[in-house]
């Protein structure tokens, strides 16, 4: 840590909130928010995209109820916007992202200040538990508990405490933040691997602590979950243009199954129509083994053991094979053609599943 560093717990800590059509999760997420016990003084600064579910007349409600709750407007509707405006609204030297889909663990904020201190780190993220009510919502909270689903990343079932590439949400010191430029905004998506990136290239650390740990509340519906990864894969794309192999391998693995399912496709069609016959057709039926093993793969997990219902497995089994191919597509067209103004359009309309 540097000797012009103040601890800081001593500081204040700002949380700031980018918030769009969350009207079913934003109490939960306040509530969590603001039962954080710290040594000094906290704020939510919560970025008010233009939302049609009721959420900004809810968010004005809470904060006429708490004077620590403040408001700013998010007209563009873009999360690093709206996270930009929120930390230049705050007052303090910590700044917490917080996802209105998202609720902390009771503690989180003094851990995640304590580990900041002790590692003289720039950023400190922690674990993304996926949780979910419904059988769809619980099959997509298990893919995303699982290295299988979502690639392995620390954040989402790391138990190694360390230096990171990135960090979940992130609990930051403000002066690294304003050192390297804020949250890009540019990037619509995968905002904060970039960020994390510039702070790791100005000579700071990116800290994962296992023991924070941070509800996530995906996607309600299949419709919306491939549209979310659609968006998702498609920004990587984009970072990949722009930083090349600073992405790691595992964000090769989508666009590589999209590959095996063209080369399958085009060998299937040669075969049918008879252009590939006899032994040059068995040959290269071996293309289709990498998709059988995919299909193994899929329905293991499916049926692995485990208190679930049938509907939950039989959901896995559409779920997993969506979220890699949604998103394989989307990196392939980020890669070939730049991500442009592609959003995640999965809350634009006014229906959440209310939380239990």
């Amino acid at each position: 840590m540097r000797e012009n560093e103040q601890d800081a717990s001593s500081a204040g800590v700002s949380f700031v909130m980018p918030v769009l059509n969350e009207r079913a999760y934003l109490e939960h997420a306040v509530a969590s928010v603001l039962t954080q016990q710290v040594d000094g003084p906290i704020e939510l600064v919560l970025a008010l995209g233009p939302s049609s579910d009721g959420t900004t007349e809810l968010a004005r409600e809470l904060a006429a109820r708490d004077p620590r709750i403040r408001l700013v407007d998010n007209p563009e509707a873009h999360i690093p916007v709206g996270l930009n405006a929120a930390i230049r609204a705050s007052r303090y030297g910590t700044i917490v992202r917080v996802d209105a889909h998202s609720e902390l663990a009771p503690g989180y904020a003094a851990r995640a200040l304590a580990t900041l201190a002790r590692t003289g780190s720039a950023n400190v993220g922690g674990v993304m538990r996926a949780e979910g009510r419904t059988p769809f919502q619980k099959a997509v909270a298990r893919l995303y508990n699982s290295p299988v689903g979502l690639g392995g990343g620390a954040y989402h079932g790391g138990s190694r405490e360390g230096e990171a590439e990135s960090a979940y949400l992130g609990v930051m010191r403000r002066d690294v933040l304003e050192e390297v430029g804020l949250f890009d905004e540019s990037i619509r998506r995968g905002e904060d691997w970039e960020l994390n990136l510039r702070i790791r290239q100005a000579g700071h650390r990116v800290w994962f602590d296992p023991e924070l740990s941070v509800t996530y509340w995906p996607r309600e519906s299949w419709s919306r979950l491939a549209r979310q990864f659609r968006a998702t894969g498609a920004w990587r794309g984009e970072l990949v243009r722009r930083y090349g192999r600073r992405n790691g391998l595992r964000y090769f693995a989508p666009p590589a199954l999209i590959g095996a399912i063209a080369l399958a496709l085009v060998v299937a069609a040669l075969q049918l129509t008879g252009v590939l016959r006899g032994v040059a057709a068995l040959v290269a039926s071996v293309v289709y083994l990498p998709l059988l093993a995919y299909a193994g793969l899929v329905i293991a997990v499916a049926l692995a053991p485990g208190r679930r219902g049938i509907r939950e497995r039989l959901w896995t089994m559409a779920v997993l094979p969506t979220m890699h191919v949604a998103w394989g597509l989307g990196f392939l067209a980020g890669v070939f053609r730049g991500a442009r103004d592609t959003v995640d359009a999965s809350r634009l309309k006014d229906w959440n599943t209310p939380l239990p």
